[in-house]
């Protein structure tokens, strides 16, 4: 799917120049972004920090109680076990509890993802795209370290980050593969569910990256879509009949969501599962028009969600 840049408006020469953006990436964000001057205005500051508490070696409540007593604040949030930092006493990656692997700084949009894979213990599940290990992480607590864990990533030098942090959060059930995860057929195996956290153009990260605004182009995009499409044709084939496959990006693009999505129905026995969080996914972009299933998808918003900006779909995979 080619990138769709829509016409120059006075409205988008007005806001990419008040806030700094390329004009063909604010046009886009005004066909489907909700409240645009309210998310401008929020990706211009900074994202909320949020912890996840590994409950493989430490309870929630004494994690808080550790965390409170040196002087930090904390919020929870919809989702069991993962906190909003409201204050902190010095950084958050800094702490005794954090070096220990008593928690993971991670965003709530990365744990909504997990959350929606529905995890049980002894399952046999995929991490496509696994490193640095946030959610391979939270899968394996969910999982309380039983079952298995595959975690593939074809970064040799992320993979170390991957491997570091399940040493830290203290993972048993993971092995690793570097490899590209396209081919992930080639090893023979079906899984109960599969966790496509796909690499992406990263519009999602603004708020982190703010040179993005301008060094981001429709070819990023046109990019990672050639890449996406063929990771979940993988994805979609080692699923057990009845399991789940969850795909997510930190992209707002719709060519990297709701189109690669769009594309498997009609393709594959598949059924898309409605989610609780996030607003519901685009049935329409541009003269482009999905399917209406597509609207069970969600995505977060900064501005709405105090999240980065997400894109989760859950994909039941029927046989």
């Amino acid at each position: 799917m080619k990138t769709i840049v829509f016409p120059k408006t006075s409205e988008s020469a007005k806001l990419a120049k008040t806030f700094g953006y390329d004009e063909w990436l604010i046009s886009r964000f005004i066909e489907y972004v909700p409240d645009i001057n309210r998310f401008l205005e929020t990706m211009d500051g900074q994202p909320k920090q949020y912890i996840r508490t590994n409950t493989i070696k430490i309870s929630s409540a004494d994690l808080k109680k550790k965390l409170i007593s040196k002087g930090f604040q904390l919020k929870e949030t919809p989702i069991q076990d993962v906190f909003a930092i409201e204050k902190s006493s010095f950084p958050v990656g800094a702490t005794t509890e954090y070096l220990l692997g008593y928690y993971y700084i991670q965003d709530l949009s990365s744990c909504i993802a997990v959350e929606a894979l529905d995890v049980r213990e002894n399952q046999i599940i995929l991490d496509m795209a696994s490193a640095p290990g946030g959610k391979t992480t939270f899968v394996a607590q969910k999982m309380k370290n039983s079952g298995c864990i595959v975690a593939i990533d074809i970064n040799s030098a992320r993979i170390n980050s991957l491997k570091f942090n399940i040493a830290r959060c203290g993972v048993m059930n993971c092995c690793i593969y570097r490899m590209d995860s396209s081919h992930v057929t080639a090893l023979n195996m079906r899984f109960d569910r599969v966790l496509l956290d796909a690499p992406c153009s990263c519009e999602g990260v603004i708020m982190r990256d703010k040179s993005r605004k301008t060094s981001h182009t429709t070819y990023d995009i046109e990019h990672c879509v050639l890449d996406q499409m063929r990771l979940i044709e993988a994805a979609v084939k080692v699923v057990r009949p009845g399991g789940l496959l969850v795909y997510s990006t930190c992209s707002f693009a719709p060519e990297e969501n709701e189109n690669i999505i769009n594309s498997l129905l009609g393709r594959f026995d598949i059924k898309i599962e409605p989610i609780g969080y996030g607003i519901n996914g685009l049935t329409k972009f541009g003269e482009t028009k999905f399917h209406d299933a597509i609207k069970n998808t969600k995505r977060l918003y900064p501005h709405i969600h105090n999240t980065l900006g997400f894109y989760i779909a859950k994909v039941r995979i029927n046989n």
